[in-house]
């Protein structure tokens, strides 16, 4: 997955990338921040309750989190977020 944004008049591009590695990683370069992802870790955020996971490059501390649909109302697209847990317990 890739996406951009617009950063003083300058793209910075933030990519995920499936890896076969055993933990998280990230680089930078050429305006590119990198986060690798373990096949592994992708496969238990689809398809357990796990929520995410953490790790360590260099002295950068990475998250890798579940995104939830929002519990309020909001108007920005939620059609691939995760189910929110708590939805029924608020009904």
């Amino acid at each position: 997955m890739e996406d951009k944004t617009e950063f003083g008049g300058r793209a910075l591009v933030y990519v995920l990338q499936k890896t076969n590695g055993k933990s998280l990683s990230a680089f930078f370069n050429d305006n590119v921040i990198c986060l690798q992802i373990p096949g592994k870790m992708i496969e238990d955020l689809e398809n357990t309750d796990k929520i995410g996971f953490e790790g360590m490059e260099g002295n950068l501390h990475l998250l890798v989190e579940k995104d939830f649909t929002c519990l309020d109302s909001v108007d920005e697209d939620q059609s691939d977020n995760y189910p929110n847990p708590l939805a029924g317990k608020l009904k």
